[in-house]
């Protein structure tokens, strides 16, 4: 019997606000308070109240039989606290009903992973599991890395700290006609790995609403009898959590689309599966070989790292924070250390990307600056205001 998977990364960050100095301190003299609580209050009046709704009453339905994955950012369990208690019980509602399995990340959904030294990374990783376990009372057993962001050395990271799987892209470059179905391992560690099926998961998260698109209108009966032809092992369908009601707008019929969906897979003589069960019921059939320079992502049509370092501008923002961090730590401040941490997030890079097209609308999205350029000149002011501020810790 062939099992889904499907896994959701909810995530906000902290966005950067318009720099100009003033008499502002602390945390919130670099980032909007006002911005980012109004897009948190909207995503979860939209996407999280409704669609953790939805799900409870299908794990209710379906007593157990209807299972999937969350992984919450760490940012976005921390706006949560801030504005949205109501928001993180609805979360730990689903925790409660044992069918949902969390897993872990880097707390701040940053690009941690990439540093040649990764102190850092480990550390984030350990942010992260301690957070989920204090706020949801779980302890995840499975990684999924930033984007999916995935090589070897990040691999053998995730072994080392003790995961049972790791999750990455299904990406065509590199599975080289291999199938995204099945299992396999990690070179250097032999942790199993999760494949997205990247096909089957954009027709959600992607083509829903796409008129354009020749499988348009999306029905759960339709999207079910697709997924019954895989004769394989399992799909992995991994997606943003905001793909309900943010991204695809409750008038697109998404959530009559999720409510239905369990009930049509299991109609179809398939099961669910959490990541952590199917690294379990199934053995890896070969060996994945994925060295540092050849990292791959979820994002854009390359799948590799481009969607935030593959311009001057967003390799010199990188390089500059990266070259922080000793100085940063050498500080012992927690509101510094706090906020660097807090500036490695993913999506500070991404709001730079230079990509037209299609991949360019994506970049734009959930940004507070009207191009890529002007969020490069608003992080370096931020990034220059803020080093001056360490180096005055540092000498006094």
């Amino acid at each position: 019997m062939t099992s889904v998977c499907m896994y959701f990364q909810v995530h906000q960050p902290f966005r950067l606000r318009r720099f100009w100095p003033d008499d502002r301190s602390g945390f919130f003299r670099y980032f909007d308070e006002r911005s980012n609580k109004e897009i948190f209050e909207r995503v979860s009046r939209k996407c999280y109240t409704p669609a953790n709704r939805v799900l409870l009453d299908s794990i209710d339905e379906h007593k157990g039989e209807f299972r999937f994955s969350l992984s919450i950012t760490g940012t976005l369990l921390e706006q949560c606290k801030l504005w949205g208690e109501e928001v993180l019980e609805s979360f730990r509602e689903l925790a409660k009903t044992g069918a949902v399995e969390f897993l872990d990340e880097t707390f701040y959904h940053s690009l941690s992973s990439l540093f040649e030294d990764k102190t850092e990374f480990i550390e984030e990783v350990k942010e992260h599991r301690k957070i989920v376990y204090d706020l949801l009372g779980v302890k995840p057993q499975v990684f999924r890395n930033t984007e999916l962001l995935y090589n070897n050395s990040i691999a053998k990271i995730a072994s080392e700290l003790g995961y049972s799987a790791i999750l990455t892209e299904g990406a065509d470059h590199m599975l080289d006609g291999r199938s995204p179905n099945v299992l396999y391992r990690a070179k250097g560690s032999g942790l199993p790995i999760l494949f997205r099926n990247y096909k089957l998961s954009d027709d959600i998260g992607y083509r829903f609403s796409a008129r354009w698109w020749e499988g348009y209108p999306l029905t759960a009966e339709k999207w079910a009898s697709w997924a019954s032809g895989v004769k394989e092992d399992f799909i992995n369908i991994f997606m943003d959590y905001e793909t309900f009601g943010e991204h695809q707008w409750e008038e697109t019929g998404i959530f009559d689309f999720l409510e239905k969906l369990p009930e049509e897979v299991l109609k179809n003589g398939m099961e669910f599966s959490t990541p952590s069960e199917i690294a379990l019921k199934y053995s890896p059939v070969a060996e994945i070989d994925i060295g540092d320079f050849s990292t791959i992502s979820w994002a854009d049509m390359e799948r590799d790292t481009s969607a935030w370092l593959g311009n001057d501008m967003q390799r010199r923002c990188f390089e500059e924070i990266k070259l922080l961090e000793p100085f940063v730590k050498k500080t012992g401040d927690p509101e510094i250390l706090r906020i660097w941490k807090h500036l490695l997030t993913s999506d500070h890079y991404y709001y730079m990307c230079t990509k037209w097209l299609g991949d360019g609308d994506v970049h734009s999205y959930f940004s507070v600056h009207s191009t890529p350029f002007e969020a490069a000149v608003n992080f370096m002011a931020v990034l220059m205001d803020f080093k001056a501020r360490v180096f005055r810790s540092l000498t006094q």
